[in-house]
């Protein structure tokens, strides 16, 4: 044995909102980023749809990473917020949610 205790809890509980907001909030974040970024770059469309997709990838692991990086799960939850509200408002700036 060596001496450890049980996670409490609590602990569980903070590790479980990381996994969920790592998952879900780096998909939204790098769904927001690959939108605007098809719409914005400078190139023709099929290149821009292709460059933003391959760029998500990279934006949904870093985002992964910062979440696991934060002091707690209060800060990567505004990180997080604080990175998918500017683009979802550049989405909406670049007309993305007209019909």
């Amino acid at each position: 044995m060596t001496g450890r205790t049980a996670p409490t809890p609590a602990y569980r509980a903070a590790v479980l909102g990381r996994i969920l907001l790592a998952a879900l909030g780096g998909y939204a974040v790098a769904a927001l980023a690959t939108g605007l970024l098809a719409l914005v770059l400078p190139m023709p469309r099929s290149e821009a749809v292709t460059t933003a997709t391959l760029t998500s990838f990279a934006v949904m692991v870093a985002v992964v990473v910062a979440v696991f990086a934060a002091r707690s799960l209060a800060r990567a939850t505004a990180l997080v917020l604080g990175l998918a509200l500017p683009l979802a408002g550049g989405l909406w700036l670049a007309g993305a949610f007209t019909g």
